[in-house]
């Protein structure tokens, strides 16, 4: 049987040229969700593949593969989707949303919002624990004090990723030195260079933001009303926030990531039977979600959410947008196209700024902030090499662009996430998200001048601007 033929770039950019046009059509003019586009993207992808010479075996060891990287993901999506339900029904969250009505304000809760999530994630290690937990809290008091779910939510996203990028305990942050060859606490410590200043810079501007809501008339009325609603409904109580520590707690001392949201949605059908709800309202709620009818649309549509069956259309969304990224690396119609960026990268800030740019089109395409990792990750790693850049400056990079630009992207595993958990669309929250498109510009200006970035002899070029080059 003849060997696969490699694709031209020309033949390599047509799924992606597909999926965009796809995606467009599908989502924009008729209104459609993302998995049909996408789907329709994949047999595009897989008649290319047939057309280079591989089998339907082939792509489809691949898509398998590709998909089982996220298998664990989606028990955690599911998992997320039970403690959510059971947060609600328990008076969890409706406790953290009436605590927290009363003690921030406008003008300062943007920057809160971001702190506190930058705390509980650094905490945990997970952003969408944070999000599941803290995020739609926060979007309860948002809705309260009157600024837009959007503009909370990208508080939510920046407070939640700063810590998954930055804890020992992330997954994404052990993946990152992993692929590079550095040592974890090294990784850290050098993502501070990029990540402190960024967490800065978006905190000025969730108060310069936070200043615009804080000018108007606030609505004691409508807060008072949401108080009510949730006291009528709700046994509002300190002893409520046991939950949420218990659950920081069990993931300072390493207890895995599925027992201890198992752990964490056990805590919350607790305290649903002390809110009075029965064994078998319990369980409906854990499968299929939490939904309240009161006088007050606004906690309506706020707490009914959750549920495992609820995080069924993100998991098949994923599911989905993986098996389109699996093809196009089968295809090695991803190599091609990272190749055609590399062959501009030959100065150590081409270099950084490709790596960026790549690790942000393979979110967009292979919808997986693992692959987003991974993949750039082995590309990449031999042109740092030629530059004898130390290791760590690559995972670095692999975090800065890979990692925090994947909520941003809607059919990304992480992106669906979050569109599912706070309900608002990753494009909304986007322009909102200042730590998230920040970062990845501190990072490309690092590298074009030479800040912060350290060479395998540990001397710190500061001096040279942009003079390194891959060919020297």
């Amino acid at each position: 049987m003849a060997k696969p033929k490699k694709p031209g770039l020309l033949l390599a950019l047509t799924p992606i040229i597909c999926v965009a046009v796809f995606l467009y059509v599908g989502i924009v003019r008729l209104g459609a969700d993302a998995q049909i586009p996408l789907l329709a993207a994949a047999i595009i992808a897989t008649l290319i593949g047939m057309l280079l010479g591989y089998t339907w075996k082939d792509m489809e060891e691949s898509v398998i593969k590709s998909i089982s990287m996220a298998l664990q993901a989606c028990v955690i999506l599911m998992i997320i989707g039970a403690l959510i339900g059971s947060w609600i029904a328990g008076g969890i969250v409706p406790t953290m949303i009436y605590y927290g009505l009363q003690i921030l304000k406008p003008s300062y809760f943007l920057p809160a919002v971001c702190l506190i999530g930058s705390i509980v994630s650094l905490s945990t290690g997970s952003s969408w624990t944070t999000a599941g937990t803290v995020g739609i809290a926060a979007l309860g008091v948002g809705i309260g004090l009157g600024i837009p779910e959007y503009v909370t939510a990208g508080a939510v996203i920046s407070g939640a990723y700063f810590g998954d990028k930055m804890s020992p305990l992330s997954d994404t942050t052990n993946l990152a030195p992993a692929m590079a060859g550095s040592n974890l606490f090294e990784h850290v410590r050098h993502m501070i260079y990029t990540t402190g200043p960024s967490l800065i810079i978006a905190l000025i501007l969730y108060f310069i933001v936070g200043l615009r809501y804080a000018g108007g008339q606030l609505d004691y009325t409508q807060i008072n009303e949401i108080l009510e609603v949730l006291q009528e409904h709700f046994w509002i109580s300190p002893l409520m926030f046991i939950a949420p520590l218990l659950v920081i707690a069990m993931v300072v001392f390493k207890i895995p990531a599925i027992p201890g949201l198992i752990g964490g949605t056990l805590l919350g059908v607790f305290f649903a039977f002390l809110q009075g709800y029965s064994l078998g309202e319990i369980v409906d709620i854990v499968h299929y979600g939490f939904s309240i009818e009161t006088q007050n649309p606004m906690v309506n549509e706020l707490l009914s959410r959750g549920g495992l069956d609820g995080m069924m259309w993100t998991i098949s969304l994923i599911i989905i947008a993986l098996a389109f990224g699996g093809i196009l690396e089968r295809t090695k119609c991803l190599e091609v196209i990272v190749e055609a960026i590399t062959r501009f990268a030959k100065t150590r800030g081409m270099v950084v700024l490709s790596n960026i740019i790549t690790c942000i089109i393979v979110n967009f395409i292979a919808a997986d902030q693992y692959i987003a990792i991974v993949l750039p990750g082995r590309m990449y790693k031999p042109l740092y090499e030629k530059l004898k850049l130390h290791p760590k400056n690559l995972s670095r990079v692999l975090e800065d662009a890979g990692t925090l630009t994947s909520p941003l992207v809607p059919w990304n595993t992480c992106g669906a996430f979050m569109w599912s958990t706070l309900a608002v669309h990753p494009f909304a929250y986007l322009p909102y998200a200042f730590l998230n498109l920040i970062n990845p510009l501190i990072s490309a200006f690092y590298g074009f001048t030479g800040l912060t970035m350290e060479y395998a002899d540990n001397e710190v070029d500061v001096m040279e601007g942009d003079s390194s080059s891959v060919n020297a």
